[in-house]
């Protein structure tokens, strides 16, 4: 189930106005629960890669429902991309999967955000560890040349129940080398470990037992982590980010932020069940 949708201007349909409407160009469907939409992006909005904003409908009480959301695509991108869960029953996105290319999302153009260059200190490594659609952030500083400028080796780490909810981050990663900005800064550089929970598949898994365990360092080639060398960013549920902040204190990182940067930082504004 992959299917995309992209904008014609002869048959997009025509929808009322909202409060900082931005009109969505594309939508895609990777999953049942999964998917992607890019949508236009404010001239006034500047953004630094990693950083998410507050996106949403009206709700049915006419007033704006809105959730924060990653923003998936580079700072350069003249687009705005993201990646979403799809909740039956949520608040947002029981309405938000249904868009199609022409209709309008409410976008509030203030971008913050902890999963960024700036909140980490100088390093070696940069390890972005993602659980789902945490790695909206990650797709961005990806396809960023700042992340290869900063670091000699980036290592994707994302972890799905089902293998068919990887495919949004390796199609990613595999259109990278090819990319006319960063492909030839990419090679070499990007390490991808995708791992599964319950499907079976090649690399199995949660990232904690494989950052513990050693495994993932084994596989890759790669020494343990330790604070002189390694950086993390972390996006995934709450409980996800509790037990990582653990595993990577274990290795003698230290949180970070904007204002005191550090070995590792947490974003805390991940979109996950209920919305």
């Amino acid at each position: 189930m992959n299917d995309l949708n992209t904008v014609n201007e002869a048959t997009a349909k025509p929808v009322r106005t909202l409060p900082d409407a931005q009109t969505v160009t594309q939508v895609q469907h990777w999953t049942d629960r999964l998917f992607s939409f890019r949508v236009t992006r404010p001239q006034s909005l500047r953004f630094r890669s990693g950083e998410f904003v507050m996106i949403g409908l009206l709700g049915d009480n006419g007033k704006p429902l809105l959730r924060a959301y990653s923003i998936a695509s580079p700072s350069w991108d003249e687009e705005l991309e993201f990646y979403s869960i799809k909740v039956p029953d949520g608040p947002l996105t029981s309405k938000l999967q249904h868009i199609r290319p022409g209709d309008e999302i409410i976008l509030r153009p203030k971008p913050v955000g902890t999963l960024v260059h700036d909140a980490l200190l100088p390093g070696k490594r940069v390890w972005f560890l993602a659980t789902g659609t945490g790695i909206a952030p990650f797709a961005s500083l990806m396809r960023d040349p700042e992340t290869y400028e900063k670091f000699d080796q980036v290592i994707m780490m994302h972890t799905c129940r089902e293998q068919a909810e990887l495919d949004y981050g390796r199609e990613l990663v595999e259109s990278l080398q090819d990319d006319p900005l960063i492909g030839e800064m990419v090679a070499g550089k990007l390490l991808y470990y995708p791992t599964t929970t319950r499907e079976e598949s090649p690399n199995m898994g949660r990232i904690t037992d494989n950052l513990t365990s050693g495994k993932v360092f084994e596989d890759l080639g790669l020494p343990p982590m330790d604070k002189d060398h390694d950086r993390a960013m972390v996006c995934g549920s709450l409980a996800f980010n509790v037990d990582v902040k653990a595993v990577l204190e274990g290795f003698g990182l230290r949180e970070g932020a904007n204002s005191e940067p550090q070995e590792y930082v947490v974003e805390k504004a991940f979109v996950g069940d209920g919305i």
